[in-house]
């Protein structure tokens, strides 16, 4: 399905079941095909799952409109408004993560019924007090020119075929342009969102890869702990993209993070 943003971009996105709202935001250069293996096992638990493809991402319109996380920030809003979404819960792997972030700090979360974080460090510069940056590699001394370089790898653990097939086709469909989107990649890597996990006021989960090649999955238990309501998962033989990866070890700790939570 099509969505247009207030500033006249095209999205895309799947609506898909019913019941309590899931909202799937997938990872930088991602495709929200990735997603598969949850969005079957939510439908399946009663879920209705809108799985959304960002602006630059997948088979979303190319643009050099709104390259900022508070802009994926709003075009989520805009389309819980339009869908008249209420009490969402919000899934997202890595940038789609920190997108929920920027969403919560912009929004509160009030109006969300849980948050799970799949392998996003709330900040990815390293710092004297904050050893759990991307790569382990980006600090205040090389940013923003290290992002120039190729992200590399993401993953530990090979995806099933079915998964590995349907995503390969849509990155050669929808083919991402890094250097198009490299002003966004500054703006995500530039922001600090600890403050923001902090004033959650719904549950929120961590689910981290053992073997992310992008964070140290020690992050997790920390900033879980920072959060009212936070918890958190490390999946092991894992790395950042966990959901694809381990996704039936990952889709019982979903499913029984939101039983747990009456959700």
């Amino acid at each position: 399905m099509k969505f247009r943003t207030s500033d006249d971009v095209r999205l895309e996105y799947d609506d898909v079941g019913s019941g309590q709202p899931v909202m799937i935001l997938s990872g930088i250069g991602g495709n929200r095909v990735i997603w598969r293996d949850q969005v079957s096992a939510l439908v399946d638990a009663g879920y209705r799952v809108i799985n959304i493809d960002a602006r630059n991402q997948g088979a979303a319109q190319h643009t050099t409109k709104g390259l900022r996380i508070s802009r994926h920030a709003m075009d989520l809003r805009e389309i819980m408004v339009a869908l008249d979404i209420k009490k969402p819960i919000l899934l997202g792997n890595s940038m789609g993560a920190a997108t929920i972030f920027a969403y919560a700090s912009l929004f509160n979360t009030t109006d969300v019924a849980a948050i799970i974080d799949v392998d996003q460090s709330p900040k990815m510069i390293i710092d004297d007090e904050w050893h759990y940056g991307f790569k382990n590699k980006v600090t205040w001394d090389n940013f923003p020119s290290v992002l120039k370089e190729p992200l590399g790898r993401s993953t530990y653990h090979k995806l099933k075929d079915e998964t590995y097939r349907v995503n390969k086709e849509a990155q050669e469909k929808y083919p991402y342009d890094e250097k198009l989107n490299y002003p966004f990649l500054k703006d995500h890597a530039f922001q600090d969102w600890r403050d923001v996990i902090t004033q959650f006021t719904c549950p929120f989960l961590i689910i981290a890869g053992e073997k992310s090649p992008f964070f140290d999955c020690n992050f997790a238990p920390l900033i879980a702990k920072s959060a009212r309501y936070g918890t958190y998962k490390i999946i092991p033989e894992s790395g950042h993209i966990v959901m694809a990866e381990q996704p039936d070890a990952f889709n019982l700790t979903l499913l029984n993070f939101l039983q747990d939570n009456n959700l």
